[in-house]
């Protein structure tokens, strides 16, 4: 059976594709700062692995990856999922601590795992293995008031390009999936109304995060020969094409 890592699995996103991994055979490290949330997740599947993990934290990070070593001897999928929206504001308005406290999650802690994954991919056989970055349409068009969210989303196309090129020859695929809207805690303020372009506060459109789950899915199970480099989702209605 194939092994997977997903981050910020003990809620949003992160639960509802590592549930659809575990649905479909996957053994799964759930990795999440909460361990009362990701024991919520693993509920049903008692193989599932719950690794309590900063992201951020790079001796917390080299624990989970030993952890999966330890009890699977492989890995062949990592979900970058975990994340933070950080501050809202004027880019003036925004200390430097909620900036690399933003940067630490989204951007770094996707590095730490990506770093993790990609020596132990490289280390076993077969060689090799897949990772999936969740990006965001922000790393398309920002939301007013995002600097630092969207400046760590398009940092993230950055790295999953690099680890695109840098895992060739490992037989190491990365791709990016990037959301817009899917209907999870994190983002349940924007049904009721989000700040747009033009300072007005408007509702937007959501969607059920199963479908982002189905997505990944599709992107995990194709063979190494084969790559989804860049796939985006979003609610149809929502003001992203257009947007501004």
């Amino acid at each position: 059976m194939p092994v997977a890592v997903v981050t910020g699995a003990g809620s949003g996103l992160g639960r509802v594709i590592a549930r659809a991994l575990l649905g479909d055979g996957y053994q799964v490290a759930l990795a999440g700062r909460r361990p009362e949330a990701l024991a919520e997740t693993a509920k049903g599947f008692p193989d599932a692995l719950a690794v309590p993990t900063d992201v951020a934290a790079e001796t917390e990070v080299a624990a989970l990856f030993e952890a999966v070593e330890q009890r699977w001897g492989r890995l062949d999928l990592l979900v970058n999922n975990a994340g933070t929206f950080g501050p809202s504001g004027d880019l003036d308005e925004l200390s430097v601590a909620d900036w690399r406290r933003t940067v630490d999650t989204n951007l770094t802690g996707a590095f730490l795992c990506a770093r993790q994954a990609v020596r132990l991919m490289k280390a076993q056989r077969p060689q090799g293995g897949r990772i999936i970055n969740n990006g965001s349409v922000s790393a398309h068009a920002p939301r007013p008031g995002s600097a630092a969210y969207t400046a760590t989303k398009h940092a993230i196309t950055g790295l999953t390009k690099s680890i695109s090129l840098d895992g060739r020859r490992h037989d190491i695929a990365c791709g990016q999936i990037d959301i817009g809207n899917a209907a999870t805690e994190m983002t349940s303020g924007i049904s009721k109304g989000a700040r747009q372009a033009d300072g007005k506060i408007l509702p937007e459109p959501t969607f059920d995060p199963a479908h982002v789950a189905a997505a990944v899915r599709y992107m995990a199970e194709l063979p190494l020969s084969a790559n989804v480099q860049f796939l985006t989702i979003t609610a149809t209605k929502m003001p992203f094409i257009g947007r501004g």
